[in-house]
């Protein structure tokens, strides 16, 4: 929707793109969760370094209100939070970029722990890539913490200890195409933006395990009824 908007007039009156953007946001900030996080990142590692060791939650059960509030309590999490290393404002498109392709290839291993709820550690800083455009770049630094601080807890609070092994697919002429085609077919929404966001990672890096991903989603997601 931000994407749509950008560099358009609004329409005269009531502008149906407008509206629903609101009430997009209005929606995430009657449900907005702040996370325990005691400090922007200072550290070293890499982000998908650091996002695969990202310690679990002993107890990974309730809703996501419940396991937020557990966060404070694993040992090791406001630790590994911080060890990527800080992005000034100039980096961040690289930075993020380089988060979608770690979340996107890590969905293979840790997707069947929770599969719609982990298609988010991709598709939500992919989302912010995309509307960077609309945000005044002093603002991209603390938009890329947040970001990788969501990406963070969704897996400590979802992703299994016990991953798995899935194998990269065998690719097609036009292997974006077809995926984009096959979650078309498969009807879900959390597919087709995952999918979205592996076809994006796979024309950066053209990597397979990014759309094994995307594939494994439509695996794991039961098609709409």
């Amino acid at each position: 929707m931000v994407r749509g908007l950008l560099g358009t007039d609004p329409a005269p009156g009531r502008d149906p793109a407008l509206e629903e953007l609101a009430q997009g946001l209005a929606f995430w900030a009657a449900r907005y969760r702040d996370l325990p996080v005691a400090a922007p990142p200072a550290g070293r590692r890499t982000v998908g370094d650091a996002l695969v060791a990202e310690p679990r939650l002993a107890d990974q059960s309730g809703f996501i209100a419940h396991r937020i509030g557990r966060l404070t309590s694993t040992a090791g999490w406001l630790d590994a939070v911080r060890e990527v290393r800080p992005t000034p404002a100039p980096d961040v498109p690289d930075r993020l970029r380089d988060l979608v392709d770690a979340a996107t290839r890590a969905y293979l291993a840790y997707g069947h722990g929770a599969p719609v709820l982990l298609v988010h550690t991709a598709t939500a800083p992919n989302a912010l890539l995309h509307v960077l455009p609309a945000l005044p770049e002093d603002a991209w630094p603390a938009s890329f913490d947040a970001a990788w601080a969501a990406a963070a807890a969704i897996v400590a609070m979802y992703a299994p200890v016990q991953s798995s092994d899935e194998p990269a697919p065998s690719l097609s002429a036009d292997p974006g195409v077809d995926a984009l085609d096959r979650a078309a077919e498969h009807g879900d929404e959390h597919v087709l933006k995952f999918t979205d966001t592996a076809v994006d990672a796979y024309e950066r890096s053209h990597d397979p395990l990014v759309l094994a991903a995307a594939r494994h989603a439509a695996e794991l997601i039961d098609p709409p009824r």
